[in-house]
């Protein structure tokens, strides 16, 4: 069976929001996202801007536990970076209002 490459944001999205199906997997990505956020503010803040790289360690590691321990799939940043970052902030804008319920069976219809 041939690999799916995507070749846009749009044609991703479905698949980026039925790998994050389950509850979980999103509160993970909420929890090292705004985590990571924090972090990065807190070091341009305070000074030690140059360490900033380390504010990636709770994003992805919180992602990618959720990936191997809840979700039980591969993380699509390892094939698709830069669209799994900016899916992760849409992902977590339509929690917080509310809307990603209805996201998730669009993406199923269309997948």
């Amino acid at each position: 069976m041939a690999e799916t490459r995507y070749k846009s944001f749009s044609e991703f999205w479905p698949f980026y929001v039925t790998e994050h199906s389950k509850p979980g997997t999103r509160l993970l990505h909420l929890i090292g996202t705004t985590t990571s956020i924090a972090l990065l503010i807190y070091l341009i803040a305070t000074g030690p801007w140059w360490l900033f790289p380390l504010a990636f360690i709770p994003g992805y590691g919180c992602a990618w536990l959720a990936h191997f321990l809840i979700e039980k799939n591969r993380p699509a940043t390892f094939k698709y970076p830069l669209w799994s970052f900016l899916a992760d902030y849409k992902m977590i804008a339509l929690m917080i209002t509310g809307k990603i319920g209805s996201e998730i069976e669009k993406a199923r219809e269309r997948i």
